[in-house]
């Protein structure tokens, strides 16, 4: 500056900007996109005798049994993100009448062409009419009922739906090569996976598939999203019988990462949430139009 010549030090020349706000997943979800739920139910041997007190299938006419306040849990969230209410849910590891043959990606409701069940109560009908129809076998194959699931999300990919298969499992995976293909297949579609493991069973695999300190890989591809979320039932268990507290804080744990996984796909495929449908016209007299209600899945947005 002492310099009677001095101009500057260098100039930095600005050649382009742009304001880009950032999306949340209530934006998408008030611009109309719809959350696709499927379950995913293990019938597997390894789950015990449904007619014994010690199996994890027990069906108990004084309480629920793991299975079914998993996806009570899980469900009663997630469905108020879906218009219709119509699940899809699928069971695999069992036998099947009249011939026995083994099925790793069957309906619940015995219907191959809709296996859509109504709500929530729906499912748990289904699964309990499974139950009594079926043989529990093996092995656990995680991988048909993945690439199920992500058959569907493949065919709209527009943003308008998401979906999320919610599989409840003892964890003892049989196929974890042909699963971790089927994972990193399925990253790069608007899906995410929710795995809860029942039992007392060492999940070290479920773990592994949840990829959140090692992202997942598969023949040396890398999942280009995280889409797993694995939790462990046992840590939800309230020892006080207080199962209200409990599969609320199971559903909320659950379902924390699903907003996020829902707009990291959007924002990857450069998709911008729809502006909200406006008032109808000429009904100044109807009641606002439902949203869904505050929800574990909004706790982290």
């Amino acid at each position: 500056m002492k310099k009677k010549k001095y101009l500057n030090s260098g100039t930095v020349t600005l050649l382009s900007f742009a304001v880009e706000s950032e999306c949340t997943f209530l934006d998408y979800i008030k611009g109309g996109t719809q959350i696709n739920f499927t379950v995913a139910i293990d019938f597997t041997a390894s789950n015990g005798n449904p007619s014994q007190s010690t199996s994890l299938h027990y069906m108990s006419p004084y309480q629920l049994n793991a299975y079914a306040l998993a996806l009570t849990a899980v469900g009663e969230i997630i469905q108020d993100y879906d218009s219709d209410k119509m699940f899809p849910a699928l069971g695999f590891g069992a036998k099947l009448p009249p011939d026995g043959r083994v099925s790793h990606e069957f309906p619940l409701n015995g219907n191959p062409d809709n296996p859509s069940c109504c709500g929530i109560d729906g499912i748990l009908e289904a699964y309990h009419r499974s139950l009594r129809t079926v043989q529990l076998y093996g092995p656990t194959n995680f991988a048909p009922v993945v690439t199920h699931v992500a058959r569907h999300a493949a065919t709209v990919q527009d943003g308008s739906q998401y979906s999320v298969l919610l599989i409840i499992t003892d964890g003892v995976i049989s196929d974890m090569a042909q699963t971790k293909e089927a994972i990193v297949n399925a990253a790069k579609l608007p899906m995410s996976i929710i795995i809860v493991g029942v039992g007392q069973a060492e999940f070290d695999a479920m773990v592994e598939l949840d990829g959140d300190d090692i992202r997942i890989s598969s023949r040396g591809k890398l999942a280009e999203r995280d889409i797993v979320q694995f939790v462990p039932f046992r840590d939800y268990v309230d020892r006080t019988g207080n199962h209200v507290l409990s599969m609320a804080r199971l559903a909320r744990d659950v379902l924390a990462e699903i907003p996020d996984q829902l707009v990291s796909y959007m924002k990857a495929q450069g998709i911008r949430p729809r502006p909200p449908p406006g008032p109808p016209a000429h009904t100044p007299s109807r009641s606002p139009s439902h949203t869904p209600p505050a929800s574990p899945m909004h706790t982290n947005i």
